[in-house]
């Protein structure tokens, strides 16, 4: 409970720059209008679009919105705010069956590109577990990139697993196979996998997922498979750019959102929820392990939206 709520603040003070950008816009929007019309409308829709929430996850909030005014006939501009936050937190609901691969043995393939903090992610994810008691090995296969093994070791030994690691530019499915014999010698609760980090060429990544996921399947068809993407919440609209290229090349089950600590462009968890269908399963306010947590939108939106007494609602 300490360590949920201390991040609960660490999440309003690390969405302070996001709150400024979309929050104090929005309340203007709410208190500079007498009344709900087309023009109320358009200056809502254009500064949740501003605010990064995607033109797709806008255009649903609007709607929904005029819905609700229409039924519970509303007559207010400010009485539409819960409203709207209420639609944000419906867009962005997880469900209880995101975080199924934690409680089965699986194997966890972490994708992004580099510069977005992956190799870093999947040592606090490693953290993580382990403090839950699993038993976790980390397969660098990212062996594209020459310093991702040195970085993965040394967030192995800091976490306190273990990792099987290939020579630079071994091939990444031979690694992945290595690490199954190892995870089910050892009776592995969870195998990260740590994938290299390149778009640029779509063809090759593609097919090195695909080579490793034969692997798995074929070596492993007992464990549970789950596909995570690691996203810069600071670069916004790319982010939502990205997972969807991921996604084409991947089946990805979730999103890690990291320095969203950094940005403004906190909005992006919603859209790339809401556009792609994919739940945002962590999100990340800072450098260490505790500052990786799992994604609630109740809090998410708590926090975004009614900084000052949230934290009182929380304690």
């Amino acid at each position: 409970m300490e360590e949920k709520q201390g991040f609960f603040k660490r999440l309003v003070s690390g969405l302070a720059k996001t709150r400024d950008h979309i929050v104090s816009s929005m309340d203007s929007v709410f208190s500079g209008f007498s009344k709900i019309d087309d023009e109320f409308y358009e200056e809502l829709e254009e500064t949740l679009i501003m605010g990064d929430l995607g033109v797709h996850t806008t255009t649903e909030i609007i709607e929904n919105l005029k819905a609700k005014v229409k039924e519970q006939h509303i007559k207010e501009p400010i009485e539409c705010r819960q409203l709207v936050i209420d639609s944000i937190k419906e867009q962005m609901d997880v469900g209880e069956a995101a975080y199924e691969f934690e409680n089965r043995t699986s194997v966890v393939f972490v994708i992004g590109v580099n510069g977005v903090g992956k190799t870093t992610t999947i040592g606090k994810l490693a953290g993580k577990f382990r403090e839950q008691h699993k038993k976790v090995i980390l397969a660098a296969a990212d062996t594209f990139r020459a310093a991702a093994g040195e970085q993965l070791k040394e967030w192995a030994n800091r976490a306190g697993v273990e990792m099987i690691g290939g020579q630079d530019g071994a091939d990444p499915a031979s690694v992945v196979y290595d690490a199954v014999a190892a995870a089910k010698a050892r009776k592995t609760d969870i195998l990260l996998c740590d994938t290299a980090g390149r778009l640029h060429n779509k063809k090759n990544l593609m097919e090195e997922l695909r080579k490793i996921s034969r692997v798995i399947e074929r070596e492993y068809p007992e464990a549970y498979k789950e596909t995570l993407v690691v996203l810069d919440a600071t670069t916004g609209q790319n982010a939502l750019a990205q997972a969807k290229e991921f996604n084409e090349v991947a089946d990805i089950t979730g999103v890690i959102l990291t320095k969203m600590d950094g940005t403004a462009k906190g909005g992006i968890a919603v859209a790339i929820q809401a556009e792609l269908g994919i739940p945002v399963k962590y999100i990340g306010v800072g450098e260490a392990i505790e500052d990786l947590q799992k994604f609630d939108a109740d809090e998410f939106v708590n926090a975004l939206f009614y900084s000052s007494n949230a934290e009182e609602e929380q304690e």
